[in-house]
Order: C-alpha cells, then structure tokens, then sequence
C-alpha cells in the first residue's frame, strides 16, 4: 500500500503539465508533485501514475516514489491563481503526489546521453504500458544527480478509456519513432529478455493493489474495484510477452511543431540519420 500523508502547504503550481499538478509540503516533512483528482482528466490519470510508477519501479526503472496525499482545500485560500482555488476546491480528499527532485533538470539530448541498454529498456516498458507522452517533442525525463528519471504516466494505458476493447490492445505494437530515446541505440532486444519474465502474474497483483479503491469504484461493466484490478492485471500480463516483438523505429513524424530549440533539433535529426 502507498504511504498516506496529508498536504500542509500548497507551494506552486507547475504549469508544464495539462493537468495543473502543484508543489505541496506535506506532514511527514516531505515535498511532493501533487496530482488532483478534480483535474480534467479525472482519477483515471492517477490509477496510471499509480499501476505505470509502481511497476516501473518494481522493474528497476528509476521513478519517483509515490504517495496518497489527503487534502483539505482549504490550504489554497491564500492562493491568487483563481484556476489554481478551483482546482484545490474539487479535489478535496484523496490525491496522488511523487516525491519531489529539488533540482532536476530536464532531459537533455545533447548533455546527458544514456546508454543502449538504459534506453532499451525505457523504451520497452513504455511499449508494454503504451506510453504515448515520452517524445522528442515532450520528453517527460528529468536527470537528477547525474541519473535519468522516469515522470509523468497519466497519458499511458489507454485501453482502460474503453474497457471492452482492452484485451485486443495486448497485442498492439508500439510505434516508438518519436521517443525521445529512440536515437539512442536501444537495446530492445536485451531489454525484452530481461524484463519480460519479470512481468508476471503475482507481480502485477501487487502493483494494481496500490491503486486506492476510491479512484475504481463505479467503473461501469465491474461490479467492484477488484474486478477493475483484475482486469489491468490482464491486459498487461498478455502484452508483456510479445509487446518486444512489436516495437518499431523509423523516421520520425513532424506533424507537430518541435518544442526543442533549433540547436537540439540539428543534433537529433544528425543522430537518428546514423
């Protein structure tokens, strides 16, 4: 189970993110990204921070730890950011926060390059969890006392936006042309090998147990929050065999602006050319 702790001080916003995630101080003395249950996309954002961190982490991954954090909405009075007041007024109670990394940097392409192997295996549990928000437009890293950081996993599992299609996602390959790592030589074989078998039935019970009742409770076509377990325990453990075999790296598309400089862009596009 995550710890559970309560929220002391809203600090700041952070505005990078759709969703409004906030700096909070909480009572155990701890400073967390916190995540709202009354942010738009709703707690199932949350259940994937929750499934995709707590496996990640089981897997080696490096993520920031994750807790529940209790709420009152009373700590954003003295906020000025009347959006932000909103936000904390409709999440009252249980939300989510990982552990803040005071001075982290994000990731880099031309000062921090991983090796094949740690790329491999990025680039093979975001597959496995369909994560369609670590690219080279928006790479959702953060390199932290000279190691690389996994955040941000709200945007992945997709199927569980339409449950009765999930067991057909299992087998879907994972176009990885725009990952931000897809330059980087990865090892994706090596990476298959290895994290594959770890995938396993019991480990994946463990982690969807984290998951807070409250945030799969109502799911519509499950009669209980268990039933909502079972069913991403399933779905992840179809995939994790045969999700290697279906990763693909080409040309990168461009049907969106870059938000790199021009400077990383010539280093990016002179990498992925080799």
């Amino acid at each position: 189970m995550l710890p559970e702790v309560t929220a002391t001080r809203y600090v700041a916003p952070l505005r990078e993110g759709g969703s409004l995630p906030g700096i909070v101080e909480a009572d155990d003395l701890g400073t967390y990204v916190m995540k709202f249950t009354g942010a738009g996309q709703g707690p199932k954002t949350l259940v994937a921070e929750v499934v995709c961190g707590q496996l990640g982490r089981r897997l080696g991954l490096r993520i920031p730890e994750l807790a529940q954090i209790q709420l009152d909405p009373v700590i954003g009075r003295g906020e000025p950011d009347h959006e932000v007041q909103a936000l904390l007024k409709a999440s009252g109670g249980l939300n989510l926060g990982m552990d803040f990394l005071p001075g982290a940097l994000g990731f880099d392409p031309l000062a921090f390059e991983p090796d094949p192997v740690e790329a491999g295996r990025v680039i093979w549990f975001d597959a496995l969890i369909n994560n369609v928000d670590r690219s080279w437009r928006n790479p959702n890293l953060l390199v932290w006392h000279g190691r690389m950081w996994l955040i941000d996993h709200g945007a992945t599992m997709i199927w569980h936006h339409n449950w009765p299609r999930a067991r057909a996602a299992a087998a879907k390959p994972y176009d990885a042309s725009d990952h931000v790592l897809a330059t980087f030589r990865p090892d994706l074989a090596g990476a298959a090998a290895e994290l594959a078998p770890q995938v396993t039935e019991e480990l994946l019970t463990e982690v969807v147990a984290d998951v807070p009742d409250e945030w799969l409770a109502g799911e519509p076509g499950f009669e209980d929050p268990d039933a909502v377990r079972r069913a991403y325990v399933e779905v992840l453990l179809e995939r994790a065999p045969v999700v290697g075999a279906g990763i693909t790296i080409g040309e990168r598309t461009a049907d969106l602006p870059s938000q790199a400089p021009e400077w990383v862009r010539v280093r990016l596009d002179g990498k992925a050319a080799k």
